[in-house]
């Protein structure tokens, strides 16, 4: 059964999600200044996370939130300085994932609102 209301993976290679951990505080700001410059057309934000990781040969656990953000690929590069730029780790996770299928209209969607295809 196939659905037309959705594109083949091949033709959505230019849709990503970027996953980034973000303090608590941190994160209605980042989002809105990844929306707002553009570089997203959509972040979720997904409280409640507790990480465990290493940092500076220390085992560290910490609450946080995780940013799933909607974006395409040529806008990555500039997302990737902004959240460098604004985050407040020296080391924040950007993580990249591609999109292998969706509803068309959203994806349609998404294109229209990040970037320079993006209207005001």
């Amino acid at each position: 059964m196939t659905s037309t209301t959705s594109t083949p993976a091949a033709a959505q290679s230019e849709f990503i999600t970027v996953l980034i951990a973000t303090p608590p505080a941190a994160s209605d700001t980042l989002a809105r200044s990844l929306v707002g410059a553009r570089v997203a057309a959509c972040v979720n934000r997904v409280p409640g996370v507790k990480s465990t990781y290493r940092w500076k040969g220390e085992v560290v656990v910490d609450d946080e939130e995780v940013l799933v953000v909607k974006t395409t690929r040529a806008a990555f590069p500039a997302l990737e300085e902004l959240v460098t730029k604004e985050h407040p780790y020296d080391v924040p996770e950007i993580i990249a994932l591609p999109i292998v299928a969706g509803n068309q209209a959203y994806l349609d969607w998404l294109r229209e609102n990040v970037g320079a295809g993006a209207q005001a």
